[in-house]
């Protein structure tokens, strides 16, 4: 894989303890440099463009969706994140905030030493999709990076906020000094390569397109980052460009359906697969998320899924969803999603590396962004179909005249008079809920906490209440103590 010419140390990922086993680095970054010569190799390269490190484990134990069961795995990434204490777990442990941060910067920068071939390319228009991978992967890692490690984008603070270093173009140093910026900075920054980089991208220059930045992908990035900038007519364009077609419900994962016959195994199999049609963007992470989801010790429980799965009730107090709930052990649930695929060191080693294939993006999530930004646009109607659509997947033995959704049943369950305010409210929880059950375990309800500002509190069974309100820096992860070396500043605590 070409990214081993990313050797030189970049203080903002300790990129050695990352990659001491890749063959490259006893290779002359000028040497491993010239093989970098045609759109092929370029990609080859920008395989590594993805943050491989797990954002799951820690975003979803930060949420509202785990409760201690004062038993389990006991896990310093899930019990530090849970109480909301700085992850005290080196760069090389799985899952952890300092490995993401690591992983987010390895992969810029691939795509700056992807940028920089094709800039001193004889000719550089033979690469227009390598480039439009690069920029488009560049601005989602540094999204990604400046969500957990800056105060969430805000427009009315952005312009005072800490950002984290927007960096665009390969090390040449051993230590270099950075500079944080504001969010805002960091966020024209984003949209500026999303912007230039996403009509690049061509789909038949992937043998497997959902392992890049694919056209679906990238919309659906863009309509996510315009979700949290409020921009909500660009929201919706690009919502749509996702399935130009029209057809969102065929791309929608079949749980009531196709799902509902499968085996464990065969769920977790199918999840993540390529081939499965709601998966725009999938990634290869480093970590043991799969192997002790259940287990840890600050999990889901059965309070919080009685919950969080409530929300069925909006569409009938008899209605159940179709997501299949095992146990492993007392208190042990799990939705079978992502699972762990263990690599071998060699065909005869006990040892070896744990995986986990991760959904960066999919065809719900572009169904709730699409919901969210009609409403805020003023079509309701657009935003009820979109929310039962999503019903009409996910319900067993669905049948539209008893589990419709209408208004009326969303004032009743919210408790809420019959006002047009009250409407566009009840609709909104409605959405903030579905994309609760439907993320459950992913790691994706942290965002909407951080996007609306939902208060946190965290009990544990010693009787300890642990409160974060919108306001409370422990929001915001720590950066790795490495980046002082480089003149960036900690986040307060």
């Amino acid at each position: 894989m070409e990214n081993r010419y990313i050797t030189r140390i970049f203080v903002l990922l300790p990129l050695l303890m990352l990659m001491g086993c890749d063959d490259f680095l006893s290779k002359e970054p000028d040497s491993t440099r010239a093989t970098l010569e045609t759109p092929e190799q370029v990609s080859q390269l920008l395989t590594t463009a993805y943050p491989q490190g797990g954002y799951v484990s820690f975003g979803e134990a930060m949420s509202d969706n785990v409760g201690d069961k004062g038993v389990g795995q006991d896990d310093r990434v899930n019990r530090g994140s849970y109480r909301f204490e700085v992850v005290d777990a080196p760069v090389n442990i799985e899952d952890s905030p300092d490995m993401y941060w690591a992983k987010a910067y390895r992969a810029i920068a691939a795509t700056n030493l992807a940028l920089q071939v094709i800039g001193e390319a004889k000719d550089p228009s033979i690469f227009s999709a390598q480039k439009g991978e690069a920029l488009v992967a560049r601005a989602y890692a540094h999204f990604m990076l400046v969500s957990f490690f800056s105060k969430f984008y805000n427009p009315a603070t952005a312009a005072t906020d800490p950002g984290i270093p927007y960096v665009t173009e390969p090390e040449d140093v051993v230590i270099k000094q950075y500079e944080r910026k504001t969010v805002a900075y960091v966020y024209e920054m984003i949209e500026k390569d999303l912007l230039e980089g996403l009509p690049l991208i061509k789909d038949v220059s992937y043998t497997v397109p959902k392992y890049h930045f694919n056209i679906a992908a990238a919309n659906a990035f863009a309509s996510r980052f315009y979700l949290v900038k409020k921009d909500y007519a660009k929201t919706l364009s690009y919502a749509n460009a996702v399935f130009p077609s029209g057809d969102i419900a065929g791309n929608l994962r079949p749980w009531n359906t196709e799902y509902l016959p499968l085996t464990y195994d065969a769920l977790y199999k199918r999840y993540t697969r390529a081939s499965e049609p709601a998966n725009l963007l999938l990634v290869e992470t480093s970590s043991v998320y799969g192997r002790y989801v259940a287990q840890y010790r600050y999990g889901l429980t059965n309070a919080k899924w009685a919950e969080i799965n409530q929300i069925s009730a909006l569409s009938s107090n008899s209605a159940n969803w179709a997501f299949p709930v095992y146990t492993q052990g007392d208190g042990n649930l799990l939705i079978p999603k992502l699972s762990e695929y263990f690599v071998k060191q060699s065909v005869n080693a006990e040892i070896g590396d744990p995986y986990v294939m991760v959904p960066l993006f999919t065809a719900e999530e572009v169904l709730f962004n699409r919901a969210e930004a009609n409403l805020y646009l003023g079509n309701s109607t657009g935003t009820l179909s979109d929310i039962n659509l999503f019903m009409s997947k996910r319900l067993r033995n669905y049948d539209v005249t008893t589990h419709i959704v209408t208004l009326a049943k969303i004032r009743t369950y919210y408790g809420l008079s019959n006002t047009t305010a009250n409407n566009t409210a009840g609709l909104l929880s409605s959405i903030k809920d579905l994309r609760r059950i439907e993320f459950t375990q992913e790691g994706m309800r942290w965002f909407d906490m951080l996007r609306y500002g939902i208060n946190v509190v965290h009990t544990t069974r010693e009787g300890e209440t642990i409160s974060v309100n919108s306001d409370d820096p422990k929001r915001v992860l720590q950066l790795p103590q490495s980046v002082v070396q480089s003149g960036i500043q900690l986040n307060p605590r």
